[in-house]
């Protein structure tokens, strides 16, 4: 479990990540409305040397942002059901040259590839608490660096 006392500690979270991620990694962000999954994808952004002004997907269901590595960002909590993932086509996001950030990915989870990493956000009184959870090996230099700023 990872604690973040303040905006700026999840800011810094959220470059480690982008700083440390490589082309072809999917990130899994779960949490309430307002719990800091868009938050933490700006971060994320910046941390991939992206520029652009980040928002939620939300209505459109994926924006895309490029960069020296590219972001797919995908919200999908106006998902009504599986036929809509397989007629998106998150497959040509999931295996591309990019890094692909899901928000609300328990709605998908079916069709999410074989290894991603997934955090479970939890927005609580004046702090964020992150549960990582590593599907996969793909991500055990990134563990090791967030364990060593983060004190997990």
């Amino acid at each position: 479990m990872i604690r973040l006392n303040n905006l700026e500690e999840t800011k810094k979270f959220g470059r480690l990540l982008g700083e440390n991620l490589n082309p072809g990694d999917v990130l899994c962000l779960n949490g309430d409305l307002g719990a800091g999954k868009t938050t933490l994808t700006k971060s994320i952004a910046e941390g991939l040397g992206i520029n652009d002004y980040v928002t939620s997907p939300t209505f459109t269901i994926v924006n895309e942002y490029y960069g020296k590595i590219n972001l797919y960002h995908i919200d999908t909590y106006r998902l009504d059901d599986e036929l809509d993932v397989d007629y998106l086509g998150f497959d040509e996001y999931f295996y591309s040259d990019g890094v692909t950030v899901v928000e609300w990915a328990e709605k998908i989870r079916e069709a999410l590839p074989e290894e991603y990493m997934e955090i479970n956000i939890k927005s609580c009184e004046g702090f964020r608490k992150l549960e990582i959870i590593y599907i996969g090996d793909r991500f055990n230099n990134l563990k090791e660096k967030i364990d060593e700023s983060f004190g997990n």
